[in-house]
């Protein structure tokens, strides 16, 4: 049986998955400009969030989706850092809101491993 943070946490990655669709122009902004096809990558990332989300919630594959998160998160912390030392990706955000994220991430790396 999974604990209601183990259904948070997948909850939390299907929203932020779904959220790529909703709001794709929000993330193409804070993406660094070396990196190509900002729409394409904004919506593979969407359904990679939506996928590991779910992914999480199984039972038999929730070792796959965790490990799956950990590793997005850690791909995701070059565009938190490129959003903190970057005014144009920083979407009006405080920097020092900003450079709390990236601790932020660390702790969400640390609540998928749990289920690893």
């Amino acid at each position: 049986m999974l604990d209601w943070h183990q259904y948070l946490l997948g909850l939390i990655f299907l929203i932020a998955g779904v959220t790529h669709f909703t709001h794709s122009h929000l993330y193409e902004r804070i993406m660094p400009a070396y990196i190509p096809a900002h729409k394409s990558l904004v919506m593979l990332s969407g359904i990679l969030e939506m996928c590991l989300g779910f992914i999480l919630l199984n039972p038999e594959t929730q070792s796959i989706g965790a490990w799956g998160m950990i590793g997005a998160l850690i791909l995701f912390l070059s565009i938190h850092y490129h959003m903190a030392t970057h005014k144009e990706a920083s979407l009006g955000i405080p920097t020092w809101i900003l450079w709390l994220r990236l601790p932020l991430q660390i702790a969400l790396i640390f609540w998928a491993y749990q289920y690893a």
